[in-house]
């Protein structure tokens, strides 16, 4: 008999335990018609603000490439190298070139100063001294232009290696090793991963409402996050192949990680305000296709297929359709359907 007793006590503190779970309150919210901003979401993707593509400048074959996809190099470093043979064989030329106007100089040095004396003896007429006048400057003028080409073959020379003209990260390799390098070619790619930002397009209807932005929001959808622009610009002129105007959007200094050029994004430029209903994000289930919210109604959760548009803010999305004002959802959707 005791034993019977004890039995039905624990069935009956296992119904009450039951009950007390079923009647906990569960999370929700109530959706509601709520005044925020009108945006225009503009598909854009992430670019560095200080990028630079590192071209040759001479012809010839790479033969040294010093840094790869992902180092990290200074302004002036040495990137990669072009074979030098035939800019060292046009900087011993225009050597030569020198060495023999100095010699035409001398040459003609000497002719003019003993005409010179020949003129002041009467041996010679004036027309002699002009003329050793006129081969002393040709052949000062060619010197020069013989030390012009020594500078610029010494020039050319130098393009043989390409430096980094800013500090940043390399983004890729152009070219390999042992491949020719033409002027204009790029070789390699770099940017500053510490200034990025969203480029977007808006289209020419959206404009008039969007011309004078000075704030914008940045979503992320590969870390599902959403920051607020630094910066904001709206450039002045419109495509007119595309019929839309770029904006862009600077990334605050202290961008969440994992967003690198070339990163999709979209830039939520404000356009006015209106009313619209809102749900809290927390509350949607997106599950492959589907997109839904478990309505809390007549005692139990049911889950309710709905649109939603962009979000209006870090903790609220605008419901399109499938929801009327007033109506409550659950904020734990993993819990599934049942009894609330």
């Amino acid at each position: 008999m005791p034993r019977l007793i004890r039995l039905t006590a624990a069935v009956l503190l296992l119904a009450l335990g039951g009950v007390a779970r079923a009647q906990a309150p569960a999370a929700s919210a109530t959706v509601e018609l709520r005044e925020v901003d009108d945006v225009y979401a503009a598909d854009a993707v992430i670019e560095s603000v200080r990028q630079a593509t590192v071209s040759a400048q001479i012809a010839g074959q790479l033969t040294q490439l010093y840094v790869d996809a992902g180092d990290r190099v200074k302004r002036g470093q040495l990137l990669a190298r072009i074979d030098t043979r035939e800019a060292d064989a046009q900087v011993a030329t225009a050597g030569a070139q020198v060495a023999r106007a100095e010699a035409a100089l001398a040459q003609a040095q000497l002719e003019h100063d003993r005409t010179k004396s020949l003129v002041a003896q009467n041996f010679v007429s004036h027309a002699a001294l002009d003329k050793a006048d006129a081969d002393l400057k040709t052949a000062r003028a060619a010197l020069d232009a013989a030390r012009a080409g020594t500078s610029q073959a010494a020039a050319g020379r130098s393009f043989a290696e390409l430096r980094a003209p800013i500090d940043g990260v390399v983004s890729r390799r152009l070219i390999e090793l042992g491949e020719l390098a033409t002027p204009g070619r790029g070789v390699i790619e770099i940017h500053d991963p510490a200034a990025l930002r969203a480029v977007g397009t808006i289209p020419q209807f959206v404009l008039p409402r969007a011309s004078r932005v000075d704030q914008a929001d940045i979503e992320l959808p590969s870390i599902g996050k959403r920051v607020k622009a630094a910066r904001v610009t709206v450039l002045p002129a419109a495509d007119p192949r595309l019929l839309s105007t770029q904006v862009r959007a600077d990334l605050p200094a202290a961008a969440p990680a994992g967003i690198v050029p070339g990163t999709a994004a979209k830039v939520l430029v404000p356009t006015g305000r209106s009313r619209k209903l809102v749900v809290p994000a927390a509350a949607v289930v997106r599950r492959s296709e589907l997109t839904a919210v478990y309505v809390l109604a007549d005692g139990a959760r049911q889950l309710r297929q709905v649109r939603v548009g962009n979000r209006v803010s870090d903790d609220a999305v605008e419901v399109l359709a499938g929801l009327a004002a007033g109506e409550r959802v659950a904020l734990d959707p993993t819990a599934g359907r049942g009894p609330i």
